[in-house]
């Protein structure tokens, strides 16, 4: 089909204009004055009328975990069900985590994860690569995966026994993505530590959610960070430091970026809008709110909002890694430390980061970096995502930036019994979701069918050594 999209603010993170958007079949054809567009009228198949609204791209989630295993149960979006909720909020590719189980190959993990994704997604998807066991075997394989577009790999400081790499195993890893082009990436915490002191407050009789945060504390988040840079300083390799939540972490990755390290920082909607208040809700309610790491204390958001504007921090992302209240957060209701930890969030981060609009914390212009253009670029899609141009994938929104909508699990798509928002209001909603070129979301209904998304291959990351 040929799609006019008429009368809209086009919003990238380059410019805002005033502009009419050409669709042909899956792509952007042309981007032009509305006196220019007015030649095309006659060759269309359809008109969308956008005037009062934004254009602008489909979001871009670079941290997704569906079916995700953890703490003996599983997380509760498929990636049928947790893509479709995602085209509801306006994101029309996500990148998901294939897991390596320990004694295992990395291809045995990736195989795994296209099976559970191939012909189930409602958008685009791709994919990193966790490593859960460096060896020699692992490390030949990373170059393959790379050719093969996944060109990220995450590694863990944290969870000991699990999925935890020792300094030795994070730098030989960063040593082999030096020489192959990837992006490590890094959950950062000290796990040993924590381990610590989470028997410590066991032993002494204290098991509520709210302990979650007391003893990840923000300093072994910024000793981890801290760690990680210099690993990959001596590695000779670039870093991407996932859901950054603590201002001490925040003053790692700025030293890092100070000095013109390819050192790159992520955080997320929940630690921008939640705190350890929410961790401290009576009746086990804090249950809901235990991700990893955790949420801290709310004068933190200053140092992440900060981060975000001065492009120390250059991602939002969701790590949506949802477990239902009842059923699987309540493992732990007598220790926190068997409560799955993750949010769920893949639908709501767009709205959010409007929000974050409207209350003058970011541009428009820099909401549309850090939710689509940066994430695409990091992860090595750009500008196929993450932008309006000519020939770029027709993922659009036409966006209404005064309707105001309550969050809430009673109207939400994500596959979980609460949400992390309950009872939020926010402004701003996609009136229609285009996922190149066809819409599968219009006027708060589904029009997508599992299987519509498809697999993305990756190249390497687009910001390295100045690019």
């Amino acid at each position: 089909m040929r799609i006019l999209v008429r009368g809209g603010l086009v919003v990238t993170a380059a410019e805002e204009m005033y502009a009419d958007v050409l669709v042909e079949g899956e792509r952007i054809a042309a981007v032009a004055s509305p006196e220019t567009a007015e030649g095309w009228l006659r060759g269309v198949d359809r008109v969308v009328d956008a005037t009062g609204k934004y254009v602008v791209p489909g979001g871009v989630d670079v941290h997704t975990h569906m079916e995700m295993p953890f703490g003996g149960t599983v997380a509760s979006d498929t990636f049928e069900t947790g893509t479709r909720a995602a085209a509801f909020g306006g994101t029309t590719t996500i990148v998901d985590f294939a897991i390596q189980k320990v004694g295992g190959s990395l291809r045995e993990g990736l195989d795994a994860w296209h099976a559970k994704a191939d012909g189930k997604c409602a958008v685009d998807y791709g994919f990193h690569m966790i490593l859960a066991d460096v060896n020699d075997a692992t490390l030949k394989e990373m170059d393959g995966l790379v050719g093969e577009g996944v060109t990220s790999f995450k590694m863990f400081m944290a969870y000991p026994g699990v999925l935890y790499s020792d300094d030795g195993q994070i730098l030989r890893a960063m040593q082999q993505a030096a020489h192959n082009g990837a992006l490590p990436m890094m959950h950062a915490e000290n796990g040993i530590a924590i381990d610590v002191l989470i028997a410590q407050a066991l032993a002494e009789g204290r098991t509520d959610p709210r302990v979650h945060g007391e003893v990840r504390k923000a300093l072994l988040e910024a000793e981890a960070t801290h760690r990680a840079i210099q690993l990959a300083r001596v590695a000779g390799s670039p870093l991407y430091v996932v859901h950054v939540s603590a201002a001490e972490a925040v003053a790692e990755i700025t030293q890092a970026r100070d000095l013109g390290l390819d050192v790159f920082g992520e955080t997320c909607p929940q630690y921008l809008f939640l705190s350890t208040d929410d961790l401290a809700r009576p009746d086990f309610e804090g249950a809901k709110y235990v991700c990893s790491t955790p949420l801290r204390p709310a004068e933190h958001q200053a140092a992440l909002w900060r981060g975000l504007r001065g492009n120390d921090l250059s991602v939002v992302s969701t790590d949506h890694c949802p477990f239902c209240f009842t059923g699987q957060k309540d493992l732990g209701r007598d220790d926190f430390s068997k409560i799955p930890n993750g949010l769920p969030g893949v639908e709501n981060r767009m709205d959010l980061l409007h929000q974050a609009v409207v209350d003058g914390h970011i541009s428009r212009r820099r909401w549309i970096e850090l939710a689509c253009a940066a994430p695409a670029r990091m992860f090595g899609m750009y500008p196929r995502k993450g932008t309006i141009a000519p020939g770029a994938d027709a993922d659009l929104l036409v966006y209404d930036p005064a309707a105001k909508h309550t969050l809430s699990a009673a109207t939400h798509h994500m596959n979980v019994d609460y949400s992390a928002y309950e009872g939020r209001e926010v402004t701003g909603r996609a009136d229609l979701v285009m996922s190149r070129g066809q819409a599968i979301v219009e006027g708060g209904r589904y029009f997508g069918r599992p299987g519509d998304g498809r697999y993305v291959e990756r190249a390497t990351c687009q910001y390295l050594n100045g690019s």
